[in-house]
């Protein structure tokens, strides 16, 4: 008794609890003092009050003795059941939760957690065992950080939340279990099964709408190519070819004409069409019924996380990729990606020259509104940028206006053509300007005109761009999702042949009855020559036609050929880069251009990669050559082969039969190895 007496008294209350009890103490003083005061005013009433105050006194020091034993004990007994309480509702709880070591053995965890484990899981095995995302590389480095993650176990997907919780001190009063100084936390887990939330947004993602447009985008020249009685019928089947394949996947399709349609699908049907790759394109070319040239046609899908009516603005923009690109495929907006499908074949070259003819006026409207107006083709020029760059200069001429050339680095190949305009004394000293100068020159009222490509990184002096709002291309090249966006006028037809071409139509628009002077329309002419192969490749009715106006003009071929001559020293690079040539699937020529010591071996490589294609059995040749610190791909083929998606891979671009690509680095083996992945991966998905 005397012990449990002892131990009694050395326990004590403390903070809120003391203070409510010492109240009575506290209201005796007040009391007193009281009573004091009240004594000295009047002496009976304050003998009166004092009797009242010892009486107070005596019965607040009884209870105060008696309940604080009672209050103790029923505070050690609600403390308790509270402990009790608190765990089992956290052994109960309908939240898994579990606490680690350090080393991600749990040594502690609720009955929710152990269920999600399997019922009994073993303590001395790490978490990670069960669930591999939760291992120690994960766990948070700091006290009171939050480490949150996504994980998975069984066929549940949980959100995982960890956090380190500081035991400091805890070797001070913990009999059972020693923690190292600097390791004294644990690692806080608890899980938020998401399974069925994770399920209803992926439902609710892929029943988002797709807006679509489908064009024939050789519409007038597959009827032309009709007997005028099988026109109907011919529409009828391509109408039914399309309405089945879009049927297939629940979509709904509205014609909008006769050569249009605008769809609607869900985007968890999209997949199929992505998994077929969107075999309508060839199924279309199947309907023939007579028609000398078969159907192609054009898909732009767009999907927008904002709105539909942005969905549809998407489309818009793939389409009109999909036609600036040659047609014949199908382009995918989703954002800010863009993923192309198709394009196999080289679309039909259009007889017609409305469009020049538009175009020719609306670039006519610029000129007269600039004074300066610079001009630019690629980085390397090539004598197809070259003799554009010439063409549009006597476009701006005959309008009584001036223009500039920008070139930088002038190769072998092109230098007795250049040559020749500086040789010639009525040509400015100022036709030519560099980069810096005319960055210098450049306001926000010139024009800049961009030929021979459509990729801003790719022109021979980016930051020109930005230096004007009027911005003019002309490409022959088909457009890439990084194409010149803010444009005024764009003048890009991928089944020409070259830059030359097409200025060489528009040049007979711009005035009429121009006058060119014979060594601008042989550099003109030298353009169309080299891009073709001397008329072999990529060449169309209007190829010859333009190189007949030029010939009218007084080109010279004779000049020509003397110009673009090779030496001693390129012709044996050329063979020696062929000698290098391996066969790759029985049907792909690889060759290589290393430490070939001559000034232009960009140029060597896309003439040895045409001679490549002489070789029976080859479909497609690929020559890289080393230059300037980086490794130029020159990538040519015949008909079966559609170089240009090979290239795109690579990050490069250009025509089906004729494309390009650059690597950042030297190494020869990365380079071809990378390309051989390219090829393996194509040929597996169905794409060459």
């Amino acid at each position: 008794m005397g012990e449990k007496k002892k131990e009694k008294e050395k326990i004590k209350l403390r903070g809120q609890m003391k203070l409510y009890i010492q109240w009575p103490s506290i209201v005796a003083i007040l009391l007193v003092a009281m009573n004091i005061w009240v004594y000295v005013i009047d002496k009976r009433a304050g003998i009166l009050m004092c009797i009242f105050v010892v009486v107070y006194i005596i019965m607040a020091g009884c209870l105060y003795l008696r309940s604080k034993s009672v209050i103790l004990k029923d505070l050690i007994e609600f403390a308790a059941q509270y402990g009790v309480v608190q765990n089992t509702l956290l052994k109960e709880l309908t939240v898994p939760y579990a606490i680690l070591l350090n080393d991600g053995k749990a040594i502690w965890m609720n009955d929710l957690f152990k269920e999600i484990l399997g019922g009994k899981p073993r303590r001395d095995v790490p978490i990670s065992k069960y669930i591999p995302e939760l291992n120690q590389s994960i766990f948070p480095k700091e006290i009171e950080d939050t480490v949150e993650m996504d994980v998975y176990y069984g066929n549940k997907e949980y959100k995982a939340e960890l956090r380190q919780v500081s035991v400091e001190g805890f070797n001070d009063t913990g009999l059972l279990l020693q923690i190292p100084a600097e390791k004294e936390y644990f690692i806080a887990v608890h899980l938020q099964d998401v399974t069925e939330l994770n399920q209803y947004i992926k439902a609710n993602e892929e029943q988002r709408l797709i807006a679509g447009l489908i064009y024939i985008d050789n519409y007038d020249e597959v009827i032309n190519s009709v007997e005028e009685v099988r026109q109907s019928l011919f529409l009828a089947l391509v109408d039914r070819k399309i309405n089945q394949y879009i049927a297939k996947v629940d979509g709904i399709i509205k014609k909008m004409e006769t050569d249009k349609y605008f769809v609607v699908l869900q985007k968890q049907y999209f997949k199929q069409l992505e998994a077929d790759k969107f075999s309508l394109l060839e199924d279309v070319k199947s309907v023939n019924i007579g028609n000398g040239i078969p159907a192609t046609l054009s898909i732009g899908l767009g999907l927008s996380s904002d709105s539909y009516s942005q969905s549809y603005n998407y489309a818009r923009v793939a389409i009109d990729l999909a036609l600036a690109r040659g047609g014949d495929q199908a382009v995918i907006k989703v954002g800010p990606a863009i993923t192309y499908y198709g394009g196999k074949r080289e679309q039909t070259a259009k007889n017609t020259r409305v469009k020049a003819r538009v175009k020719a006026e609306a670039f006519r409207e610029f000129i007269t509104l600039k004074d300066e107006i610079f001009v630019m083709g690629h980085k390397l020029t090539d004598a197809d940028a070259f003799g554009a760059a010439i063409g549009i200069c006597r476009a701006v001429a005959s309008m009584e206006k001036k223009a500039y050339i920008v070139i930088n680095e002038v190769s072998a190949s092109l230098r007795p053509m250049y040559e020749c305009f500086v040789r010639d004394s009525s040509y400015s000293d100022g036709l030519f300007l560099t980069s810096q100068q005319a960055i210098e020159m450049a306001n926000e009222n010139s024009m800049v005109v961009v030929v021979d490509t459509n990729r801003p990184q790719m022109t021979e002096c980016q930051e020109l761009l930005s230096k004007t709002k009027t911005i003019v291309v002309l490409d022959h090249h088909r457009q890439s999702s990084d194409n010149i966006e803010n444009a005024l006028l764009s003048y890009i037809e991928p089944y020409a042949s070259s830059a030359c071409e097409m200025v060489a139509e528009v040049l007979q628009y711009i005035v009429d009855d121009i006058k060119i002077p014979r060594i601008e329309a042989s550099s003109m002419y030298a353009g169309i020559m080299i891009d073709t192969n001397n008329f072999v490749n990529h060449t169309g009715v209007r190829t010859f036609e333009a190189a007949a106006f030029l010939r009218r003009c007084g080109a010279d071929i004779t000049m020509i050929r003397k110009l673009f001559r090779d030496d001693i020293g390129a012709y044996r690079a050329k063979a020696e880069i062929i000698s290098s040539a391996e066969v790759y699937y029985d049907k792909f020529a690889i060759a290589r251009g290393t430490d070939l010591k001559i000034e232009s071996p960009t140029i060597v490589g896309a003439q040895a990669a045409n001679e490549l294609l002489d070789i029976s059995n080859i479909k497609a040749s690929f020559v890289l050559t080393e230059y300037n610190g980086r490794i130029y791909v020159s990538a040519r083929s015949i008909d079966e082969v559609n170089v240009q998606i090979i290239m795109e891979r690579l990050g490069g671009g250009g025509h089906l039969n004729a494309s390009g690509a650059q690597f950042d680095h030297t190494d020869m083996e990365k380079a071809i190895a990378s390309l051989k992945q390219v090829i393996d991966e194509m040929i597996e998905g169905g794409d060459i």
